[in-house]
């Protein structure tokens, strides 16, 4: 049996190393296209929108991304139709991240599938994982909020500004906090 390489184990939600070369040479290439992605002239859109259809895995007509962004590979994010991500949101996207048809990210939003073992040997020792993280359709999450590993946001829900996000919050309600708890339903 050949041994899975450190993307394979990565993308099946085990311990991976980060520092793999194959994983490290994946990185930089999402920061080129970032910084590049970055550079560019607000009015070019369709320069945008080329370099957002070579970093991200999919990228649904009308995506709008306002830089700076930073993801670390850009091939596990997945986004619908519509949808907008307003400044400085950082997607570490080594789990994949879908997110539904027009949804509104707000500012300074991280959505984070990485997380490190809580065993203080294996984090010393340079492990890591991630979980998927889905975000439904119509969903608006409010500026500066943290969306953990593993979390699934159903369609039409918003996120309040600030909330921090680490378990799974259901379609049409009103969530906010630290951390993040439904506050009615709509």
């Amino acid at each position: 049996m050949t041994a899975r390489s450190e993307l394979e184990k990565m993308l099946a939600e085990e311990l991976y190393r980060a520092s793999d070369p194959e994983l490290t040479a994946m990185r930089a290439r999402a920061r080129r296209l970032c910084r590049r992605f970055g550079e560019t002239d607000p009015e070019d859109r369709a320069g945008r929108a080329g370099l957002l259809g070579e970093l991200l895995g999919s990228a649904g007509e009308g995506l709008w991304i306002e830089p700076p962004f930073f993801c670390d590979y850009g091939t596990y994010i997945h986004a619908g139709r519509g949808v907008e991500i307003n400044v400085n949101c950082v997607i570490l996207d080594c789990g994949y991240v879908r997110i539904g048809d027009q949804t509104l990210i707000g500012p300074n939003v991280t959505i984070s599938p990485a997380t490190h073992p809580v065993d203080p040997v294996e984090r010393a020792e340079g492990a890591e994982m991630g979980y998927p993280v889905s975000i439904g359709s119509r969903v608006w999450i409010g500026a500066g909020a943290i969306i953990g590993p593993g979390v699934s946001i159903g369609n039409d829900t918003t996120i309040g500004a600030g909330s921090v996000v680490v378990k799974d919050v259901p379609a049409r309600v009103v969530a906010a906090g630290n951390p993040c708890r439904v506050i009615r339903s709509l």
